[in-house]
């Protein structure tokens, strides 16, 4: 059985007709979450912060960064959710044990080339690989970053409170990294 036909067939034995009750589009905490793709966080962090279905925004990427800090998808979807759906609140979860924080971009240059893509085609369209794909040394310093450039990004409003949080993977403890409503930066239990 391929992929898709699993996840089709799983989806089939999940859908109940009548089981589950429309949500409205808006969240019911007014609260958007930026957070990595990590396969780790699936259906561990929102239920770690008390967050239930129809209750947050949800925003992930790899490593939670952000490489174009006016217009790209990040800021886009925060933008849509403040001025479109009601968020009032910005959470930046980065996490401990990030992939992003290690990676080593000749090496993916290597594999992509290995996997047919054009060097040439690298270069043009990636001319800076290391920062396109948002390498950062620490989590904390990323999550920091993050906030900074949220907070100072124009098209974000000064009464939304950035907070930044650093999740644990392995146990589920989150450490507040920047406090949104102070706006100042400190660090509990971080290593």
């Amino acid at each position: 059985m391929t992929q898709l036909e699993a996840i089709i067939t799983a989806n089939k034995n999940f859908v109940k007709p009548n089981a589950f009750l429309p949500l409205p589009k808006s969240p019911q905490k007014q609260l958007a979450i930026f957070t990595c793709m990590d396969t780790r966080l699936v259906d561990f962090l929102e239920p770690a912060m008390g967050i239930r279905r129809g209750e947050a925004k949800v925003i992930k990427n790899a490593g939670n960064t952000i490489v174009d800090p006016m217009a790209g998808a990040v800021i886009r979807s925060l933008v849509a959710g403040i001025f479109m759906l009601g968020v009032e609140e910005v959470f930046v979860i980065g996490h401990r044990d990030c992939g992003m924080a290690e990676i080593d971009s000749e090496s993916v240059k290597r594999d992509m080339v290995r996997r047919g893509i054009s060097p040439d085609v690298i270069d043009i369209h990636i001319p800076d690989l290391k920062q396109w794909l948002g390498v950062f040394a620490h989590p904390v310093e990323n999550v920091e970053r993050v906030v900074k450039i949220i907070r100072h990004n124009p098209l974000i409003p000064k009464d939304v409170p950035i907070h930044g949080l650093l999740f644990c993977p392995d146990d589920g403890h989150l450490d507040v990294v920047v406090n949104g409503y102070s706006e100042e930066s400190y660090s509990t239990d971080l290593v």
